[in-house]
């Protein structure tokens, strides 16, 4: 399933195979498109062009709209947007947590009002297993308890021992829907999540318990949640030690490119963030001379792309004036163009990442680059 190719200092080059779209390399950034589509008019078509390796999608969002049981009529997640790689979909926790409202806690799970209409709802290990078994995904996340940062010493404990629990009974659960005849996807795996908030001990505690249950990959959560980079950096150093080291480990919800660069250098292997997308719809655009902000005066009659390095849709064809006059007359196109653009430089940096590994140069690319991706260009 997993295989660490070479390593660089701590940095990982791998490969990973799951039930749909064959070999993925690793490091990968996985591009999220939360209900089954990526925000800013992009298909699953579209992601094929833009180097998209795995697609990442929300249990708790397809839960509410248009349901799992809808999903699992029309074949799947894979079949329902006509996606053939491979799909992750997180557990839902960090919604529940997130944007839920009058949340009750209890062992059992979590009862909460949905933010569409407010009607309540209960999800606990059990539930969103069945909601991901439902969808078909190719990896599962285990539901967790994503807490508020910061958060006392007492609660982040109280919270891990719930977590490890719940990760026992999410792997019984998914063991037993795996085995079902009619299972939408019989491949399916699952990936526990660390969880800790910024507690340095709790993170290792955590990790050590939920590495004792033999899950396909593990992920640290909960992070990238307004700490400082410095502090979520700690962590990773602080936990990476105790994570499987023939197991890929993914960073959820990470981040900038420099998040990715040095997440990498500490034995990362799968990245995920809605930055790319969501910068992009407004207007700010990554590339390797540094970040445009297409909206800017001084774009109004450039005539070249936005990166003259950048092979994206949108940088073969049109000029920064035209994208710039397009989000000016509020036209959607604008949306389309610059998320596709932002999309290919994110998987084109994974594919540099795995390239500088593949060739001993990870160092030297980091220094060149780490930190300075996100300047004005």
């Amino acid at each position: 399933m997993f295989k660490v190719l070479k390593t660089e200092g701590r940095a990982r080059r791998g490969e990973f195979s799951c039930a749909h779209g064959g070999v993925v390399q690793t490091p990968v950034f996985m591009n999220v498109g939360t209900q089954g589509a990526i925000k800013g008019g992009v298909s699953a078509h579209d992601l094929k062009e833009v180097g998209c390796q795995i697609e990442l999608s929300n249990t708790y969002h397809l839960h509410l709209r248009p349901g799992d049981h809808i999903v699992r009529q029309m074949g799947g997640l894979h079949k329902f947007m006509d996606w053939d790689g491979p799909i992750l979909t997180d557990s839902g926790g960090f919604q529940v947590f997130s944007l839920a409202s009058l949340r009750k806690i209890r062992e059992e799970g979590v009862t909460f009002a949905s933010h569409i209409d407010g009607h309540r709802i209960f999800m606990g290990p059990e539930e969103s297993m069945q909601i991901q078994s439902n969808l078909g995904s190719d990896i599962a996340m285990a539901f967790d308890e994503c807490v508020e940062n910061p958060a006392t010493y007492e609660y982040a404990k109280a919270s891990c021992e719930r977590t490890a629990r719940w990760l026992e009974r999410c792997k019984a659960e998914h063991d037993r829907l795996n085995a079902l005849p009619d299972t939408v996807n019989p491949g399916q795996m699952l990936f526990g999540i660390n969880q800790g908030a910024t507690f340095a001990d709790l993170r290792v505690w955590h990790m050590d318990q939920i590495a004792k249950i033999d899950c396909d990959g593990y992920a640290i959560g909960g992070l990238a949640v307004g700490e400082p980079a410095e502090v979520m950096y700690e962590i990773i150093d602080a936990v990476e030690p105790h994570m499987p080291k023939d197991k890929p480990r993914y960073l959820m919800g990470v981040g900038t490119p420099s998040n990715i660069i040095e997440g990498v250098a500490r034995g990362v292997d799968f990245f995920d963030c809605v930055m790319p997308s969501r910068n992009g719809r407004h207007g700010k655009l990554f590339t390797w001379e540094g970040t445009v902000n297409i909206l800017n005066e001084k774009y109004a009659t450039d005539p070249r792309p936005i990166s003259e390095s950048c092979g994206c849709p949108a940088c073969r064809h049109f000029s920064r004036a035209y994208i710039r006059h397009l989000f000016k007359a509020d036209e959607v196109l604008a949306l389309r163009l610059a998320v596709l653009h932002n999309l290919y430089f994110y998987n084109e940096l994974a594919a540099r990442i795995r390239r500088a590994l593949d060739e001993g140069t990870f160092a030297d690319f980091r220094a060149r680059y780490s930190g300075n991706l996100e300047k004005r260009a």
